[in-house]
């Protein structure tokens, strides 16, 4: 058969050059590879700096930043609202008793003390001489005001209404708590808001 196409034309990369297989490294230094930036490069990241001198130019901006005027420094206070739905009639009752009992200690304990801190300032003298002449007579010498109210009838009196006081407040604090229960149910309770200090 006869080649009819002709002399064809050499290529000089292929017909002069060597093999990819027979070729030399280079034998210059490669510089580090640096990707396309969007924004420029800070001061002193120049491309013979490479990436060491960029990272120093970041950590100097970094560094020279300052705090925001506006930020906030008061602490947060945690609050949480809360509703009371029921009062345990038991526990009422129980706290409502030793309340009245230290109230009424307290009545007795105030009531001599004030009719002492009286008969010491002659008030009891005075206004008993005064009744005496008041309701006297001849045959008579009037009322006694002292011997009336005198500290053993005075303590007696307030240790009779300190007890009264005892069962009246006791049994109106459980009776408001089952009233409280009751409307309760219809209107939810009473709601608490209750803050957290920090």
């Amino acid at each position: 058969m006869t080649d009819t196409r002709g002399p064809q034309p050499q290529y000089e990369g292929y017909a002069t050059g060597p093999l990819p297989g027979e070729r030399e490294p280079a034998t210059g230094k490669a510089g580090p590879y640096h990707p396309p930036q969007a924004y420029p490069s800070p001061a002193g990241g120049t491309q013979g700096g490479g990436t060491q001198g960029g990272a120093q130019g970041v950590g100097g901006v970094q560094a020279t930043r300052l705090p925001r005027t506006g930020a906030r420094t008061t602490p947060r206070t945690r609050k949480a609202r809360l509703r009371v739905a029921k009062a345990d009639p038991w526990s009422v009752m129980k706290v409502s008793f030793l309340l009245s009992i230290a109230l009424g200690i307290c009545t007795v304990v105030a009531s001599a003390v004030l009719w002492m801190v009286m008969d010491a300032m002659g008030v009891f003298d005075t206004v008993g001489g005064t009744i005496s002449e008041a309701t006297g007579s001849n045959e008579s010498n009037g009322f006694d005001l002292q011997s009336f109210l005198s500290l053993p009838r005075v303590l007696i009196f307030t240790s009779v209404i300190a007890v009264i006081d005892v069962v009246l407040a006791t049994a109106l604090a459980t009776l408001g708590a089952f009233i409280y229960n009751l409307s309760a149910g219809f209107v939810g309770g009473v709601e608490l808001t209750l803050a957290e200090d920090e």
